[in-house]
């Protein structure tokens, strides 16, 4: 998390979500280091968070915090990384990437990088507005803030495009991105189907009663989770089965037990 901030954020004015970005965009008016600020900014809220997350979430964040602070200004500072990237668009798709594997690292311990949770927590327990409403305005405040500071409309959605990368790199490390998918399959020659399944991909599936809406007629639907690889097999054997068979396939964005 700290060399995407130090190598690819700060080179180029972008900024991140929460109260990291709040350290930067600090650290772009006030010239102070990105991990004094980020200290600064977090340590009233932690304190603030112990009543609402207790002791060992707010002790654990905040040697994340603190660790991850030191070794932002060291790298400045003392090691003096170079930018990685000098343009813009690579600085935003990787840094991204890389600050989002740092808060995955850092919330499959159970901590938490920046007390914008901690705030949002709060005003979500006091009113009826999600916290998610609440994380998404602070970004929001700290990107049309990064758009006037740098007078860059560019800078300010490339920003918000790293914030989304940022996102969507968390999920994939904290559910370890499984490359299987679920099946549903609607038939009205389910025992037979069951038996190729089970000949050609393998003993694990669920059959499920149902009734259809309109005439309320008794159904039976298959339900798998299937290998990426499998999944054009399955259908070469749905067709030979039954033409008229309904499918829909999904992703699996997490799977637990049974050797999951």
């Amino acid at each position: 998390m700290s060399y995407g901030v130090v190598s690819l954020f700060i080179p180029n004015a972008l900024v991140t979500g929460g109260t990291s970005g709040m350290a930067i965009l600090g650290h772009y008016i006030f010239k102070l280091p990105v991990g004094m600020l980020m200290v600064l900014i977090n340590a009233p809220l932690l304190l603030l968070g112990t009543k609402y997350f207790g002791k060992h979430f707010t002790i654990r964040s905040i040697i994340a915090i603190g660790f991850t602070s030191l070794c932002i200004d060291l790298m400045v500072e003392f090691l003096h990384v170079n930018a990685l990237s000098h343009d813009v668009i690579l600085a935003a798709i990787f840094g991204g990437i890389a600050v989002g594997i740092g808060l995955g690292f850092i919330l499959s311990g159970h901590a938490s990088a920046g007390g914008s949770t901690i705030i949002a927590k709060i005003v979500a327990s006091k009113t009826s507005i999600k916290a998610s409403s609440v994380m998404l305005v602070i970004d929001m405040l700290i990107i049309i803030s990064i758009a006037f500071i740098s007078k860059n409309i560019d800078l300010a959605l490339w920003s918000l495009v790293s914030i989304y990368i940022s996102a969507k790199s968390i999920d994939m490390f904290l559910t370890r991105g499984p490359s299987k998918k679920v099946v549903h399959i609607v038939s009205t020659k389910i025992e037979e189907l069951c038996s190729q399944i089970v000949h050609h991909l393998g003993k694990n599936g669920t059959i499920v009663q149902g009734n259809g809406i309109f005439e309320h007629e008794n159904k039976r639907m298959i339900f798998l989770v299937v290998e990426n690889g499998k999944v054009p097999r399955l259908k070469e054997l749905i067709q030979k089965v039954d033409n008229e068979a309904f499918m829909v396939v999904m992703e699996a964005s997490e799977l637990l037990g049974r050797g999951h």
